[in-house]
Formats: C-alpha cells, structure tokens, sequence
C-alpha cells in the first residue's frame, strides 16, 4: 500500500549515487611483438601502460547479451527461450591526443602489427597485407577501475578485457575554425569479460569476482559456497569436519591449486 514518505527517508539513497566522471583505464598484457612495433616508433611501454590509459577522456562500462533461440514444440502452444550463448559486443573508447601524438601513432601502429602485411616498405606498389595471429596482438590484462570521488578500495568495480584488441579509428576531423583539444575515438573488439579483482591476494581473501570478503569466518565460507564447482562439494566436506576450515586450506595445497575454495 502506497503512504506518504518524508524527504529524509531518501534522503540516504539519492544522495549516494556513482557519478560517471571517475574511473581509470589501463593497457596491459600487450604481446611483445606489439611492445617492440611500437617502441622503435617512439612509443615506449610505460606509456602504452599508464599514459594512454590517463589521457582516455570517455570510456563505456562493458555490457553484453544472451543469445538466445526460441523452442517450439515442447508443450503445445508454448514457445520458449533458450540461451546458447553469450555475446560481448564491441566497445569505443575516446582519448585526447596528446602533442607528440604518442597516442595516435600508439593506435596507428598497433593496427598496422596486425594487419602485419610483407614487413617491407609501405610505399612499394607491391606490398600487401596478411594479418598476425591473434595471440601475437590481443591484450589479456587490460582493465577499467571505477571507482568515486571519496576513493575506497572496497567499492570500486574493475572490468577485466581478455583479448582485447583495436579494429578501427574513426575519422579525426581537423579544421582551422577555433580550436579544441584533438580526440580520436577507437573501436575495440574483446573476446569477453570479468567483474571484479583477480589479483592474487583477492583470489586468496575469496573476493575476487565482486565477492564479499568472507576468508576469515569459516561458517560464512560454508554458507556461501558455489556448489555448481565440482571442487567444492569435496571442500565443503573438508570444512564440516574443521572448526576453523584449516582442513579447507589443506585441501586446496594437497591438488596444488593454493586457497581454492570457495571458488576457484
């Protein structure tokens, strides 16, 4: 039932929401191949890891899509949904330029590797193109931070790009009215993508992949547990019999893969 409410009572919700211009983009895990194309062309690595990133002036939180296709004929008159898939659709990224233009000829040359071509001259009348494989030039580390202005490690989300990659430069247009800062906008397909830290030491606290930290209380381990990994039902039976859920850990160094439940 609808009832009159006070402006206080929102008050908290309204006044807590994200704002859209905090966040940080990093480029990493860039095949050495791309790092040594690009670096004989005056793009050295460090910049390619943390400049870019800082001059990237508009980013997209990655979305994506359940394929699906419909099933008639299981119930008479009923037509389902079915999912086969799940899609990544690609995403753009805008960067200012900076006046060395690094970050154009970063973008420039990087699609030139993969469409690595004859390696012989570019001015010759017989060059052609033949693109690398695709190991030698997606990304499998680069990540978007987003976090705001009152900064805590806690609530910030982070996006993790597995095969990443540029495809396309849009046009840049130049023009002698009054000038602005110069931008170029890049599109990049990706293979897919995770939420959520996967360091090391989150792996080991169990919060990775946006789970609540929950290592120190062995109950909160067994109550939250995904049961959908096989490796679990085995270590959900290892914490019954442990107070503590030492037992756990036991487990996971006897297969080899360290602190691996609750997840892997």
């Amino acid at each position: 039932m609808v009832r009159p409410r006070k402006i206080s009572d929102f008050k908290p919700t309204f006044t807590n929401l994200a704002q859209t211009s905090h966040y940080q983009l990093i480029f990493g895990g860039l095949p050495l191949g791309v790092r040594q194309h690009l670096n004989i062309r005056g793009v050295d690595y460090r910049f390619m890891t943390e400049t870019t990133g800082l001059l990237c002036s508009s980013a997209v939180i990655p979305g994506s899509t359940l394929a699906d296709t419909k099933v008639i004929g299981n119930f008479q008159g009923v037509i389902e949904n079915m999912t086969h898939a799940r899609i990544y659709p690609d995403i753009t990224l805008e960067f200012y330029v900076d006046k060395e233009y690094k970050v154009l000829k970063f973008f420039e040359h990087y699609i030139e590797f993969v469409a690595g071509g004859s390696r012989e001259d570019q001015s010759k009348a017989d060059y052609y193109h033949q693109m690398e494989y695709p190991d030698d030039y997606k990304m499998y580390y680069a990540k978007l931070l987003k976090f705001d202005r009152d900064y805590d490690y806690n609530n910030e989300v982070q996006y993790n790009f597995y095969g990443m990659y540029p495809y396309q430069i849009s046009n840049i247009p130049i023009r002698y009215e009054t000038s602005q800062i110069l931008k170029m906008s890049v599109n990049f397909h990706i293979d897919r993508y995770s939420s959520g830290k996967y360091s090391s030491y989150d792996k080991f606290r169990a919060r990775h992949n946006n789970r609540n930290e929950i290592l120190p209380d062995p109950e909160k381990r067994k109550n939250q547990s995904n049961v959908k990994q096989t490796e679990d039902t085995f270590a959900a039976e290892k914490l019954s019999s442990s107070s503590d859920g030492q037992g756990l850990l036991d487990y996971g160094q006897a297969l080899n893969i360290p602190f691996t439940y609750p997840y892997p």
